[in-house]
């Protein structure tokens, strides 16, 4: 778990920018430093594009991060809706086809779903990526 820390003497619009996957602990102070709130958030990196043309670089789609999420799950989803591809981790990733056939250049959305480490709650996280031909 991180351990970093954006203390200031009042930083109304405190910023990080956290370059790794890992859980962070979060605490929210008010001016007078009383605890406001304090949470664990997962930053998940993942691949904005890939480009399945064989060449051997980014040929498929996965979020390989989180690989030691054991009860990780990704859905991904076209454009309106539709379950594509339902994959782990720990796979291949996603080739950019469906039944056999290849998918157009198009945004792409994904759900991850996982239950984070001593919890019993179930994580969501929601983004989009990019195929490109």
């Amino acid at each position: 778990m991180h351990t970093g820390s954006l203390r200031t003497h009042y930083n109304s619009i405190p910023f990080k920018d956290f370059h790794f996957d890992q859980e962070h602990r979060i605490s929210v102070r008010d001016r007078l430093g009383c605890a406001v709130e304090d949470m664990t958030i997962n930053i998940i990196d993942y691949p904005k594009y890939f480009t399945p043309n064989g060449d051997g670089y980014h040929d498929s789609w996965n979020i390989s991060s989180l690989r030691l999420e054991t009860t990780a799950k990704i859905y991904i989803f076209g454009r309106y809706g539709k379950l594509l591809k339902e994959l782990r981790p720990t796979g291949d990733g996603w080739d950019g086809t469906f039944n056999g056939s290849p998918m157009p250049s198009d945004d792409y959305w994904f759900l991850v779903e996982f239950f984070g480490n001593d919890s019993d709650e179930l994580n969501r996280f929601k983004s989009h990526f990019t195929l490109k031909r």
